[in-house]
């Protein structure tokens, strides 16, 4: 069984930065997708990022391209989510999700097996 528990969110004037941070308790393996999505009141629960555990290949929404980088240090079981330039669109609970090796779609959250409890960020205009 995985665990996984965000921190890093807050406070943030528009045009600020955050790093978000993931660790992942139990087994963990490196094999495994690492996705951020992120949940407004009243939204859906929307992809931002993924890191692919075998080729590190990372995908990233066209809301946040340029803006928001993914990373990953499995040595230390954690995955990072750095946000610069941050928007009050960026306003939301920030969620990490691992996935199993496998065929899933990437950007849906039912493709992940395994999910953190959040962690608030909120940027003010």
């Amino acid at each position: 069984q995985v665990q996984l528990v965000e921190s890093g969110g807050g406070l943030v004037q528009a045009g600020g930065s955050l790093r978000l941070s993931c660790a992942a308790s139990g087994r963990t393996f490196s094999s495994y997708g690492m996705g951020w999505f992120r949940q407004a009141p009243g939204k859906e629960r929307e992809f931002v990022a993924v890191i692919i555990g075998n080729s590190g290949r990372t995908y990233s929404a066209d809301s946040v391209k340029g803006r928001f980088t993914i990373s990953r240090d499995n040595a230390k079981n954690a995955v990072y989510l750095q946000m610069n330039s941050l928007k009050p669109e960026d306003t939301a609970v920030y969620y990490c999700a691992a996935k199993s090796p496998g065929p899933g779609i990437l950007t849906s959250p039912a493709a992940y097996d395994y999910w953190g409890q959040g962690t608030k960020v909120t940027v003010s205009s």
